[in-house]
């Protein structure tokens, strides 16, 4: 039987080689050991990290673990990696993210209806993004989509599940949008920017 301290050595090497937050239920497979086990595992090596003070540490996601840069070396990171790829999401792509998140599952028709506007073309956006996905279908008449978010979404908002989303009791309330305005949802755009620097970590 492989030992604890071989175990974390080599989910270590992984977490590096992979990149992308790694499945447990992969990593366990490796030393055919239970989801649960592997998970105790990355929980433990996550620990020692931070423990150690170490600039590099383990963020979980899900069920999944992944690498990331300490949140305290932001000022240095963004001071090597100048310029900072970044992408903009409009108002509109918040919005639309925003009640998906809280609402999930929901539908398009739902979504419109809170925000007072069709929101096709963001949902297509969001889900290229890889943000939003398809979670199946309603059994409302017509049998709509239903949307959730993603370990993407969870990623570069960092978060490690939805749980600690902040508390909001009227999604209504949280988006200030004046439906007299009758702007178009592209055009909507605001200073709010998202990291997406793929690969980057935790900033």
């Amino acid at each position: 039987m492989t030992s604890r301290k071989v175990i974390k050595s080599a989910f270590e090497s992984m977490l590096f080689v992979w990149g992308q937050p790694l499945p447990a239920k992969d990593a366990a497979e490796i030393f055919d050991i239970s989801e649960q086990e592997a998970i105790g595992c990355f929980e433990e090596l996550q620990a020692e990290y931070e423990q150690e003070g170490r600039g590099i540490r383990i963020r979980r996601v899900g069920k999944s673990f992944q690498f990331v840069t300490h949140g305290e070396n932001e000022t240095f990171v963004r001071r090597l990696c100048t310029p900072v790829k970044i992408k903009k999401l409009s108002q509109a792509a918040l919005e639309v993210l925003a009640i998906i998140a809280y609402k999930q599952p929901v539908t398009k028709g739902e979504i419109d209806s809170i925000r007072g506007i069709r929101c096709d073309r963001v949902v297509e956006g969001l889900l290229k993004k890889g943000l939003i996905r398809d979670m199946g279908r309603s059994e409302a008449v017509g049998r709509p989509v239903l949307y959730g978010t993603t370990e993407e979404f969870l990623k570069h908002f960092g978060f490690s599940s939805l749980k600690e989303l902040p508390d909001i009791e009227d999604i209504e309330g949280i988006m200030g949008v004046d439906d007299d305005e009758g702007e178009e949802e592209d055009s909507r755009q605001i200073s709010i920017e998202m990291e997406m620097a793929d690969g980057s970590g935790d900033h």
